[in-house]
């Protein structure tokens, strides 16, 4: 904040010196004066916004904008130099700097456009790149969701994530939502977003590039994930089978949480609390610590109860491991 006050007080302490050293008329220098104020402070205000959008980007896609906005100003200056000898021979050269000022401003705007949109097609596939592997694209509900930041903190991801622009947007727009539950989940997303940031182990990248042609959000990060070579990480079911359908490596945090998991086997006791009544007749239902459920049989009466109880079968399923079981009593009865 200091700094950015710094800078208005020189663009505007600038700009007053200026039109008041350059001033030929004594009876409007002070107009010419505060004139030259007000345009030095607009300037410094023009600077800190573009800082700002800047700062936005990465630092790929602003190296790419300057070295095609270079290239393009060289290519200008080459046919600056062809014009000037042509309008030499004409003798015609009052309109040569009206010229060459358009070709600059065509060139250069076409360079930095061209430069900043393709630079991660020329990262990603030169032919000695090999970095795409290492990189990891966050789709939105991993982000939402939120346990990718702990698992970051955890030490357990490290080097480059990749978040898509679409991404971004789409984020926003959940936050924006008029629907309360989704403005706050669209909320928890950009804190955890810029928690991430923070963080020293991981490096964050904002991709710019889009695919236009593909409606869905999904299906653009299937095609970003297919063009860099990278690997995709989300909680999605859908899109974790239609991402391995194409060929693309795939990082869910759900598969990741379930391995987690401890490993009960058949046989084993533990001690649970039964929360609830089962769907079928008779069970109650407790759970662990981590959420795995246990369906315990024959404790449907035992509500808000602690229980021992014997593991008899284990069943995963794509939503989680369950557990089943029945009272230690009845098992050793039984035995």
């Amino acid at each position: 904040m200091i700094i950015r006050i710094i800078l208005i007080l020189a663009c505007s302490i600038s700009g007053y010196a200026i039109a008041y050293y350059t001033s030929e008329s004594n009876s409007s220098l002070i107009l010419e004066s505060i004139g030259g104020f007000i345009i030095g402070f607009l300037l410094a205000l023009l600077v800190i916004k573009i800082e700002k959008d800047i700062r936005k980007l990465s630092i790929k896609v602003i190296i790419g904008g300057v070295a095609g906005m270079i290239v393009g100003l060289v290519i200008a200056l080459i046919l600056g130099f062809g014009l000037n000898f042509v309008s030499k021979i004409r003798d015609n050269q009052q309109t040569v700097p009206w010229i060459y000022l358009l070709i600059t401003g065509i060139f250069g705007y076409l360079g930095l456009v061209l430069g900043s949109k393709k630079v991660e097609e020329f990262n990603f596939h030169g032919a000695d790149s090999k970095i795409g592997p290492d990189y990891r694209i966050l789709d939105t509900s991993v982000i939402i969701e939120g346990r990718i930041a702990d698992i970051c903190d955890s030490g357990f991801i490290e080097g480059n994530l990749i978040v898509p622009r679409f991404v971004l947007n789409e984020l926003q727009l959940v936050a924006d939502s008029s629907d309360s539950m989704k403005r706050m989940r669209g909320r928890r997303g950009l804190d955890v977003l810029n928690h991430m940031q923070k963080s020293s182990s991981i490096n964050i990248e904002i991709v710019e590039q889009d695919f236009p042609k593909i409606k869905g959000v999904d299906g653009k990060l299937v095609a970003l994930a297919k063009q860099l070579g990278a690997k995709l990480l989300t909680n999605d079911y859908n899109l974790n089978k239609v991402a391995e359908l194409q060929g693309i490596r795939v990082l869910n945090i759900n598969e990741l949480a379930n391995a987690m998991k401890p490993v009960v086997l058949p046989g084993e006791q533990m001690t649970v609390k039964i929360i609830r009544e089962g769907k079928e007749l008779g069970q109650g239902v407790a759970y662990l610590d981590d959420g795995t459920m246990i369906i315990v049989d024959n404790a449907q009466k035992m509500l808000n109860m602690n229980v021992k109880v014997t593991v008899t079968s284990v069943l995963q399923t794509t939503a989680g491991r369950m557990i089943f079981s029945e009272l230690k009593e009845a098992a050793d009865k039984r035995n």
